[in-house]
């Protein structure tokens, strides 16, 4: 066996076919075919299952496919410690991002690493859930994961700071006239929530259940732009990071009563190189107290569109679904 089989066949499953995976690995499809055929002559089980919608790994294909991810990208890792030296990083460096969480700080942070470490390649994921980012976290599959706090948090997590959370509300809502919106006047109104395994409908849920509100569904999505595209445009209210706020929809927000924050950590790959640690002090160096004093006086005189970036733009990076291999739906 030999890593070429191994990333080919992670290709495969990436792409459900052939195929599209040669295309992607930039070499011939019978080229693939036949690193998939050996690897499975050699190790004799069949690792994909043919279905008219692709190719699809068998059960002991997923289980295989899980240890080949590991072993790219401890290879990749090698490399990358070979040849990275202390005034010029270079190579690949994967980081993993909670949905709706530093959605200001990591693309300006991210942005300081690239300008002083230009030939360091940056991939960013979103994942919902902070049991699979920090599985993905401890696996070596990513190098670093921003997420908020939970139950589960390890205890080696490095604490960046606090997110305050805010409500947006709806053009000429009667709330727009608070300072801070008092949870309990809400009562009655629908919610835009968001993915039931998420973060952020957990926090939403915590928060009315502690103020005896329980939240009438309007509807579910599963990015935070989305969620305040629907709360502007009168479909319910919605509960999002202040830093998570597009430009120029500041004024349809309000920080709320009580005050709701939610720690924000870091969890760095094991055996950490320089790329993993100056972006950890780059994040730490961040604000993370978005509150309403930056928030709202930020209040633009003409709204913009909810297509404008919640940060400056990312410098030239590729923005994919999480490295899974098991049949997981991509996370756009």
């Amino acid at each position: 066996m030999s890593l070429r089989q191994f990333e080919y066949a992670l290709a495969v499953a990436e792409e459900g076919s052939v195929t599209a995976a040669a295309e992607v690995l930039h070499v011939a499809q019978p080229s693939v075919s036949q690193q998939i055929r050996g690897l499975e002559r050699e190790l004799g089980v069949e690792l994909f299952a043919r279905t008219p919608s692709g190719l699809v790994p068998t059960a002991v294909g997923r289980a295989f496919l899980r240890e080949a991810e590991v072993a790219v990208s401890a290879s990749r890792k090698a490399r990358e410690t070979a040849r990275a030296g202390a005034d010029d990083l270079v190579g690949e460096l994967a980081v993993a991002a909670q949905v709706g969480f530093g959605a200001r700080q990591l693309p300006r942070a991210l942005g300081a690493l690239r300008r002083r470490f230009p030939r360091l390649e940056v991939t960013v994921f979103e994942e919902p859930s902070s049991a699979e980012l920090d599985r993905l976290c401890r696996r070596g599959a990513i190098d670093l994961a921003l997420m908020a706090a939970c139950e589960r948090t390890p205890i080696d997590a490095h604490h960046l700071g606090d997110e305050e959370f805010v409500v947006v509300l709806s053009p000429g809502h009667r709330q727009l006239a608070a300072d801070r919106v008092d949870l309990r006047d809400l009562e009655g109104e629908p919610w835009v929530r968001f993915d039931r395994d998420s973060a952020l409908d957990a926090v939403l849920l915590e928060v009315l259940g502690e103020n005896d509100l329980a939240p009438t569904t309007a509807a579910r999505v599963s990015q935070t732009a989305t969620a305040v595209r629907w709360a502007t445009q009168c479909l319910g209210v919605t509960l999002v990071p202040a830093s998570a706020v597009p430009h120029g929809h500041e004024h349809l927000v309000r920080p709320v009563s009580p005050a709701v924050h939610r720690p924000v950590i870091a969890v760095v790959r094991p055996r950490p190189g320089p790329a993993q640690r100056a972006l950890l002090d780059l994040l730490r160096a961040e604000t993370w107290s978005e509150s309403e004093s930056a928030l709202l006086s930020a209040t633009p005189a003409t709204p913009a569109s909810l297509d404008s970036p919640a940060s400056p733009a990312l410098p030239p990076q590729s923005w994919v679904a999480p490295p899974s291999t098991a049949n997981s739906a991509p996370v756009v």
